[in-house]
């Protein structure tokens, strides 16, 4: 088929690599303007827009899709279907309708649970014990389009949200190849969503900060949910130190408040075991590796 490919992040990646690698035709990869990274704030391009330049593919960084230009662009592509992943852009009717058949999306979650910008991170926050991959027709309303495939996956008590990202961009990646199949052959099946809808609403940095009162099974699925990036957070002595993996564990003492000196930390009910940690300005670590450096005795309270 002759696609267009519309993604940013590493999520979109395993995507784009089985189009290519299943024998269609990528016209081209649309990607977010590269943007000022790390130390030195150079302009990096996106890691699909860096895969995409890695095979020779030809690459496309408009600021806006809703420029006329760029939807005259977009169209003048002749397209059989484009296939979108985490793009990060909203694309108009005059986009969604170019393509023969329509245009395409892999979203992170089992809709209609978590439209929206964050369903991974929200779907572990909620406390979801199972989340999939869907590959769905994209209309003008947010997520609301019929079903092709799904591919579902339990959430377990080790994932954070890179763990289940990683897990369901490949899932992704694999239905993708059958959704465009039974399209080409003309026997997909689009089925309705079903059931009251939710909304993974974007992650705002002001709900990164960790809560203490609240209780432990809700703190490790916030910790979890938000690892690594934004990071939940919490203070020690006025250093933001982020909260990076942790376990429920037993024990009771004050909200905040450091049980033993291995990052013991009570909550508003039970405990969390903080596993892994990053002091503002350092790398990751271990709770062994961080206390030695920068101890929280037991009594110390946590902010």
């Amino acid at each position: 088929m002759r696609l267009a490919f519309m993604g940013t992040p590493d999520f979109a990646v395993p995507s784009l690599a089985e189009l290519v690698a299943s024998g269609h035709e990528i016209v081209a990869v649309y990607s977010q303007p590269p943007r000022p990274r790390g130390r030195g704030q150079q302009l990096q391009p996106s890691p699909v827009h860096a895969f995409a330049e890695g095979l020779g593919l030809p690459v496309r960084t408009p600021a806006s899709m809703k420029d006329p230009a760029e939807i005259a662009a977009f169209r003048a592509l002749d397209l059989d279907a484009a296939v979108v992943v985490a793009y990060g852009q909203i694309l108009l009717p005059a986009v969604l309708d170019a393509p023969r058949l329509g245009c395409f999306n892999v979203h992170a979650s089992l809709l209609p649970r978590w439209r929206g910008a964050a369903p991974i991170q929200r779907a572990l926050m909620a406390g979801d014990a199972v989340t999939g991959v869907q590959v769905m027709r994209m209309t003008e309303g947010l997520d609301e389009g019929d079903v092709l495939l799904s591919e579902e996956t339990p959430i377990t008590a080790d994932d954070t949200a890179a763990s289940l990202s990683e897990r369901l961009s490949r899932l992704g990646a694999g239905l993708l190849p059958r959704a465009l199949g039974a399209l080409e052959r003309g026997n997909a099946i689009e089925t309705p969503q079903a059931g009251e809808p939710t909304y993974a609403r974007k992650i705002k940095s002001a709900e990164a900060r960790i809560d203490w009162t609240r209780p432990a099974v809700e703190i490790d699925r916030h910790i979890r949910g938000l690892s690594p990036f934004p990071g939940a957070w919490f203070e020690v002595d006025d250093v933001r130190c982020k909260a990076l993996m942790s376990r429920v564990a037993e024990g009771a003492g004050s909200p905040g408040q450091a049980l033993d000196d291995q990052l013991l930390i009570a909550c508003g009910s039970g405990a969390v075991r903080l596993i892994t940690v990053q002091r503002d300005g350092k790398g990751r670590q271990s709770a062994d590796a961080f206390v030695r450096g920068f101890p929280v005795p037991a009594g110390r309270v946590v902010g």
